[in-house]
């Protein structure tokens, strides 16, 4: 938008120009507007009374929601239940209930007109990272990832160890385990258990764990406990922080959860009750943003096809009542398919996504 001071300065020098032999095209073009837009000024009286459009009278649109409509979605985003969730997550929940308000993007401008509109919960803004290489999961129990984490206890330099198994396809946890020590011992165990949990042992195929180069992860304990369950180690790249990213996301969203005891946990049951609550509410609960905003248990059971299903159930009939406030088709509640692991080519994952009974490989 070209203020009208510039606006007579830029028509002042292509008009001399002009005046001096220069072609009005080329004289414009070197103002760096175009012919049709000097017409214009001259035309409206853009050159006296400047740009109309901040002044300008913009009616109501006849779709735009009524005030209580505003009022009833501000209303169900301070819910005590919604209270530190996204919009993105409140929508696809009230949808499961069967009750649609309004989008995702109503109630982000809503909530920025009342000034609400800062990231809910103690999370920074993401950050892009450049994605590095792996494995593709087409169904769980293909592809694991596990990590083990610093728990701080309530005594300075005390630390627990909190050791997670995540299956990247369903992103649910299916093994997890709290100690007061790190050990070798300790994941061999857990690995041990969520084996016969999971039920490896019937498998033909068995799963590929990935984990980061971390001493306990590549202990000869348990490579022997791999060997001897028939799952293939992967480990991330040397020097590289983010080749395990599904744990580490797995880690950042448990330590910014409202209940995590900023202070330190007491004791070691302590830290296991507060685990145990954690993978509850994250396997039943949570709404994964990277599985179509269902939760990791409904999918790892493969109930979230019915899930979905019933979801865009309820947004097709949202936008038969009200056609006006949809510009196009309603939200995409196709499950999610290929999972990859730090992909590294599209091809490789096509490749994999077409042969979903073969065991994902690494890339």
């Amino acid at each position: 938008m070209i203020c009208l001071e510039d606006r007579q300065n830029i028509a002042q020098d292509v008009n001399e120009a002009h005046k001096s032999g220069a072609r009005l095209s080329q004289a414009c073009e070197e103002a760096g507007i175009d012919v049709r837009t000097l017409q214009r000024w001259k035309a409206t009286d853009g050159l006296c009374s400047g740009d109309g459009r901040p002044k300008a009278a913009r009616p109501t649109p006849a779709n735009a929601l009524s005030p209580d409509e505003r009022a009833q979605v501000l209303a169900v985003a301070n819910e005590p239940r919604f209270a530190d969730m996204p919009p993105a997550r409140i929508v696809p929940a009230l949808a499961d209930e069967g009750v649609y308000i309004a989008s995702e993007s109503t109630f982000c401008r809503i909530l920025r007109a009342h000034g609400q509109n800062a990231r809910r919960g103690r999370a920074k803004a993401p950050r892009a990272s450049r994605p590095p290489t792996t494995h593709v999961a087409t169904a769980p129990r293909q592809v694991w990832s596990w990590d083990m984490t610093f728990l701080p206890a309530a005594v300075i330099g005390r630390w627990f160890y909190l050791y997670l198994i995540l299956d990247i396809y369903s992103r649910k946890i299916v093994g997890w385990e709290v100690h007061e020590t790190d050990d070798a011992d300790h994941a061999a165990h857990l690995m041990h258990r969520t084996a016969l949990a999971e039920g490896i042992h019937a498998m033909a195929e068995k799963p590929v764990l990935h984990g980061d180069n971390g001493a306990t992860l590549k202990a000869t304990t348990v490579l022997a406990m791999l060997h001897w369950l028939g799952i293939k180690p992967s480990y991330s790249r040397p020097r590289v922080s983010d080749d395990n990213p599904y744990s580490e996301a797995l880690f950042r969203t448990a330590k910014y959860r409202p209940e995590f005891p900023t202070k330190g946990f007491v004791d070691i049951a302590h830290a296991r009750a507060w685990a145990a609550d954690f993978v509850r509410w994250y396997n039943t609960v949570h709404f994964h943003s990277g599985i179509r905003y269902v939760s990791p248990a409904d999918r790892h059971a493969g109930r979230d096809h019915e899930l979905l299903a019933a979801r865009h159930a309820v947004y097709t009939a949202a936008r038969e009542r009200n056609p006006s406030r949809w510009s196009g088709a309603t939200r995409d509640w196709t499950p999610i398919g290929a999972v990859t692991l730090n992909p590294e080519r599209e091809a490789a994952v096509a490749a994999h996504s077409l042969t979903p009974d073969k065991r994902p490989l690494a890339a």
